[in-house]
This record gives C-alpha cells, sequence and structure tokens, in this order.
C-alpha cells in the first residue's frame, strides 16, 4: 500500500507556525509596554548584582584575606604544607624506609592537646619535584585511618593495605622511580611488597627531592554548637632511609615546605613541625598541613567562591517570580484574557507563548546578571587580598549559563502556577516558598544537614545546584553540607529537577486552562 501525503499538510503547518509566531509576538509586546513589568525586571538585574557584591564586601581580616592559593599541575587549588626530610634524587633511584610508628595530637581549644590521630593523617615517603607549593609530586603513607595510600599530584588517590601502623605493626614504603613513572610498594616486614598503585608525572625534572614527610589537616570535632575543626599534628618514627640514585655527599637536612599548615591546618598552640634523629640512622618527623586538593567550607579560610558572588540570585528571582506570575494572573483579574482567547482559540498556545517570554526575560537577567557580578566580584575580593577559589573557564560559563537557566525555569514554573491557581498572591507566595525559602534554610546552616539535603533533592530549589563550583574528594576531611556550598545534586541534576516541576506544573495549567471557561 502506498501512503499520500496530503499536500495542504504543509501549509497547514506553516499556517500554524505563523499563528503561533504572531501568538508569541503579540504576547512579547504585551510585556515589554507594561512599564512596571519591564522595571521591575530591571531591578530584579540590579538586585542580583548588588546583592552578591555587598554579601562579599567585608574586609580581609587584619585588612587582607588569604591570599591567592597555590596551584597544583592541573591548574586546581591545593594545600602543600607539611614538614619534610629530604635529598637530592638524580634520575631514577628508589627510597625504601619502615614506618614504625604514627602518633599525634589535636588541640581541642579548652585545655592541652589531646591525645589521637587525625583519620587523614599521613606519614611516608614522598618524591616532590621542588619545595615550592603545588609542584608535581608522587608519595606512599600511612594515614591515621585510612590505611596505606598512594596520592600523587594532589587529586589522585589510591588504597593500600588497611590497618593502623604501631610499633608492633610497622610498615615498609617504597618508591620507585623511572623517568617521570613512580610506583608505590607496602611490606609487612620489608621482604613481601605489595604494588599500591602507579604514577605517571609527564615532565618531571631529572632532578628532584626525595625523602620522608609528615602533614595532618585539622582535626574534625563534632560539639553542640556544630561541627568544628582544630589544629592537629602527626608524628612518624621511621626507620634507617635507603635511597639510590641520591648524591653520596647531600646529608638528610629538614624544609617546612609552605611556611606553614595551609588552609587546612594550623601551628597554632601546638607544636611545630620539625624532626629529629634517632639510633640506627632513623628519624622522627613531625608536620601539620595537608598536601591536597584545597575543598570549600572551612578548609577556603578567608577565601571565596564563585557561587558566593551569586548570592544574591535569590532576591532577583523573588521579582522574576512575581512578574512572571502576574503576567497571567493580570490577564484574570481584568478579565482580558477572554480578548486574548478570542484572538488565539488554541489555549495551550497562548499559555505556551507567555511562557517562553516570561522565560526569555529570566533567561537574559540571570545571564546578565552572572555575567557581570562574578568578574566583578572576583576583582573586587582579590583587590581586598582575598582569595578566589579557581575554577576553569568552562566551569565558569556553566555558571553563568546555568543562572540564566534557573532564572528561566523559575519564571515558567512562576506562569504556570498563575494559570493553574489564578490569583497572582497565592501564586507568588507558593512559588517562592518552594524555591527561595527552601534554599535559605538549608544553606544558612539553621535545619540539621540531612533535612536540607533533603530539601535540595525534591523542591524547585535543587535548581541553586547549576551554581555550585567547589569539588568534592573522599580524601580530604571537609564539612560537605550545603551550609558550605555542597549540595546533594550535580549541577545539571539539580537543574532538572527545577525544570521537572516547572513541565509538571505547566502542563496542570495547560490542561485546566482548555477544560473549564476563563
Amino acid at each position: 500500500m502506498t501512503t499520500t501525503r496530503s499536500p495542504g499538510l504543509p501549509a497547514a503547518r506553516g499556517a500554524d507556525r505563523r499563528v503561533f509566531l504572531g501568538t508569541l509576538h503579540a504576547e512579547w509586546t504585551k510585556f515589554r509596554t507594561v512599564r512596571g513589568w519591564v522595571l521591575a525586571m530591571a531591578g530584579a538585574l540590579l538586585a542580583t548584582i548588588v546583592v552578591g557584591l555587598l554579601g562579599t564586601a567585608a574586609p580581609a581580616p587584619g585588612g587582607r584575606g588569604a591570599g591567592p592559593y597555590p596551584r597544583g599541575p592541573g591548574g586546581e587549588a591545593v594545600n602543600d604544607s607539611f614538614f619534610f626530610v629530604h635529598r637530592t634524587l638524580a634520575g631514577d633511584g628508589t627510597l625504601t624506609v619502615a614506618l614504625r610508628s604514627l602518633t599525634g595530637t589535636a588541640d581541642t581549644g579548652t585545655g592541652p592537646p589531646a591525645g589521637g590521630v587525625q583519620p587523614w593523617a599521613k606519614a611516608g615517603i614522598i618524591v616532590k619535584e621542588s619545595l615550592a607549593q603545588g609542584s608535581p609530586y608522587a608519595a606512599v603513607m600511612a594515614t591515621g585511618g585510612h590505611g596505606v595510600r598512594m596520592q600523587y599530584d594532589y587529586t589522585h588517590d589510591t588504597a593500600g593495605p588497611s590497618g593502623k601502623v604501631t610499633p608492633a605493626s610497622p610498615r615498609w614504603l617504597r618508591l620507585v622511580r623511572s623517568g617521570d613513572s613512580l610506583t608505590g610498594y607496602a611490606s609487612p616486614d620489608g621482604s613481601r611488597w605489595t604494588e599500591v598503585g602507579r604514577a605517571k608525572l609527564p615532565g618531571l625534572a631529572r632532578t628532584v627531592q626525595a625523602g620522608l614527610f609528615a602533614a595532618s589537616p585539622e582535626a574534625q570535632q563534632d560539639t553542640a554548637a556544630g561541627t568544628g575543626f582544630s589544629p592537629a599534628v602527626v608524628t612518624g618514627a621511621f626507620g634507617r632511609p635507603a635511597l639510590t640514585g641520591g648524591r653520596p655527599q647531600d646529608a638528610w637536612r629538614g624544609t617546612q615546605v609552605g611556611g606553614d599548615a595551609g588552609t587546612s591546618g594550623s601551628y597554632t598552640n601546638t607544636t611545630g613541625g620539625g624532626f629529629t634523629r634517632t639510633d640506627g640512622g632513623g628519624f622522627t618527623v613531625t608536620g601539620a598541613g595537608d598536601i591536597a586538593p584545597v575543598v570549600g567550607g572551612p578548609a577556603m579560610g578567608a577565601g571565596f567562591s564563585v557561587e558566593n558572588f551569586l548570592v544574591g540570585t535569590f532576591a532577583g528571582l523573588i521579582v522574576v517570580i512575581a512578574v512572571g506570575t502576574v503576567f497571567i494572573t493580570g490577564e484574570y483579574r481584568r478579565g482580558l484574557l477572554r480578548t486574548t482567547l478570542a484572538a488565539t482559540p488554541l489555549r495551550g498556545r497562548v499559555l505556551g507563548a507567555k511562557a517562553l517570554v516570561a522565560g526569555g526575560v529570566g533567561a537574559a537577567v540571570g545571564l546578565v546578571a552572572a555575567a557581570v557580578t562574578v568578574p566583578l566580584g572576583e576583582h573586587s575580593a582579590r583587590g581586598r587580598g582575598f582569595a578566589v577559589f579557581p575554577v576553569t573557564p568552562a566551569t565558569e560559563v556553566r555558571v553563568m549559563a546555568g543562572t540564566g537557566l534557573l532564572c528561566a525555569a523559575a519564571a515558567v514554573l512562576a506562569v504556570g502556577t498563575g494559570a493553574l491557581l489564578r490569583r497572582g498572591a497565592t501564586a507568588v507566595a507558593l512559588v517562592i516558598a518552594s524555591i527561595v525559602l527552601p534554599f535559605l534554610l538549608a544553606t544558612s546552616g539553621v535545619l540539621p544537614p540531612d533535612i536540607s539535603r533533603w530539601l535540595l533533592r525534591v523542591t524547585p530549589a535543587a535548581g541553586f545546584a547549576v551554581q555550585q563550583t567547589l569539588p568534592r574528594y573522599a580524601q580530604v576531611l571537609s564539612v560537605y553540607e550545603p551550609s558550605t556550598g555542597y549540595y546533594p545534586l550535580a549541577p545539571w541534576a539539580g537543574l532538572a529537577v527545577l525544570c521537572g516541576w516547572a513541565v509538571l506544573v505547566f502542563a496542570m495549567a495547560a490542561v485546566r486552562l482548555r477544560g473549564r471557561d476563563v
């Protein structure tokens, strides 16, 4: 059987398209000719910018902030502060040592330092290109609570044998360098070796520093006032290190890399880093800080992240929601919708045109506000001595475009809610209560973390996740909660939740509009 297409079908589709474009143009004309709506959207743009800049305009403590973060090989912000007992390694070589014990103390702030090793405190052996912060490295280490690990270039972490290091259960560690490749090993007795991991450090210099290190991030403490951190140090007791490939004339020497403990720890009220020689040619090495990527929350110290400059988005959204709602409810209130539907009998097209206009204007407001606020905020923060958490250009573009899409989805949700309820004040209150209120409650820290995460998973406020830039690393201890900038959903997944709510409400509004008289 041969199917023939009606010659009138393309023409009909073209006519439908022209009718819809005419409807869209009519709705845009309505919007731009109402001065109050235009001024309100301009106010939303201004509010987003002003609140964002004022919210990050506090003076730096003591006149200056944290300064720029050291950058790792991949451009990421890093902590690179530890105590290092080292010698020069020229070319290929092997470093082997026995770690005989791992002990530590944490300053509680209420008395003498308490005993105990922070779970991510670490001591072991490391090959590092130079003593400069952020330079490439590979290390094999024992940790306070996560067994043996091989870590390299700050963001890479591989688990090795589990168990804690004690005088009764020491751990032998080995690093083998061959060109720009390093392989880490661990052994319980110095004879039976297990490969922990391999690292490739492209372009690694021929002459590097190899030796023993110790570092301890701050200790996390849960108190009645919430989660806090206190300074901590760790001490590793090493046997006599064996280094092949080193310069025979070089002596082992100690250096505090970074000069302090970095943003992840402090020597305040604790024993400073250092080393002592022990009988038999061994070393006791004490250190604080961390060799790891910087994450958000307390670890950022006096720094800002990109999304901090967009804190004013919630203020702009309130205006966008109000205008989007009134854009439809105003016609119900004045009885003008009957005239609109008489000119365009297909009611769904009218509602769709209104959603496109409101969403398009909302997207423009969000995008322009973000594109202005982010660079201005970064420039201002750096000028006042604050560190700004570095992100890639692609991430900044995603945040700016995502802010526009966040405002667009909120505007569409507002139009749909207004069409569904047909009462402006009620619709505005409901949409604000579903987007802005959960966001403020979840990020303010007034709610338990589990409830905050739940709100940002299931409510339209999940859309704010599209603005997040802070990375999360399993090997870095921090407070990964909404109050510190960590959302339970990935950026686009959070925006998808908001869009899902907008589509659902819009569909319900379209069904009601078709099924009832105006």
